[in-house]
């Protein structure tokens, strides 16, 4: 690989790396359909389904689930929106390649270029698709009213920061335990469609019950963005911040392991797959 070397600016070494996290997240969006319309579209449709499952899921089980006075549709949208926003976040992470990845033989690409460009293209897919799914109910069947709108946008930012960081660790040990590392990422995304706490309140789970659930930090993340979202309902089961503090841990490892990893990855490792 041939490339010339350039001195620059803390400054201008900060606009390199933008513009590359830019066209990296513009890449990454593209992934999924070659019109970047239609794969936010897709993204769409996606969360419309999930929440139509859901919907016809607690019409089932009747209105004892969710024992909370409010709109019924943003009690269901709160649970929906931090879980895509979670596990799309995993599966973005997740995915990534180590150094064998054809677009890591660019001399301006680095690995935190492609993590962070990965990262942002999953939130930015994500708040557009919320954005878009809000706009049109609000204007074309009710209003909607949120007590604390930023409150509830942090939640979603920590869900997705949180999903970054379960996905950074999956990344780090897939060179390692490819078939492993991809099936522990299945099961806990499989595992997040009961535990994450979608169709129930904290409150309203206690002893056996909320350990269940309380290892979850999506679990925590969706019940606190309740708090935010209803004027009359206050998470006594869950706590945000344990959410924050895994979430800094897992980065912490997930970064280790890929150092390491990059350290010793090897190009005939993908010959032995």
């Amino acid at each position: 690989m041939f490339y010339f070397k350039r001195s620059q600016s803390m400054l201008g070494s900060a606009f390199t790396i933008a513009e590359l996290v830019f066209h990296g997240v513009v890449r990454d969006v593209r992934t999924q359909h070659s019109n970047a319309v239609i794969a936010i579209l897709i993204n769409i449709l996606q969360i419309l389904l999930i929440a139509m499952v859901f919907y016809l899921l607690m019409s089932f089980m009747g209105p004892r689930v969710a024992k909370i006075r409010g709109e019924f549709i943003l009690y269901l949208l709160s649970g929906v929106f931090l879980f895509m926003m979670h596990t799309q976040s995993i599966a973005a992470m997740s995915k990534l390649g180590g150094k064998n990845n054809p677009m890591m033989q660019h001399s301006p690409m680095n690995a935190m270029v492609m993590l962070l460009a990965s990262a942002f293209g999953a939130l930015y897919k994500q708040i557009m698709s919320i954005t878009v799914i809000l706009f049109v109910y609000s204007v074309g069947v009710a209003p909607l009213e949120i007590q604390d709108p930023g409150g509830a946008f942090g939640m979603l930012i920590l869900a997705w920061f949180t999903g970054c960081s379960i996905g950074l660790v999956f990344m780090a040990l897939k060179p390692w335990f490819p078939t492993t590392a991809t099936m522990l990422s299945t099961i806990y995304r499989r595992l997040n469609m009961v535990f994450s706490g979608k169709m129930f309140l904290g409150n309203a789970l206690g002893g056996t019950v909320l350990m269940m659930f309380a290892w979850n930090p999506l679990f925590h993340l969706i019940d606190q963005c309740r708090g935010f979202v209803f004027r009359n309902y206050y998470p006594r089961n869950s706590d945000w911040e344990y959410a924050l503090w895994v979430g800094i841990a897992l980065t912490m490892i997930g970064l280790l392991g890929d150092f390491f990893s990059r350290k010793h990855m090897s190009q005939s490792w993908d010959a032995r797959r």
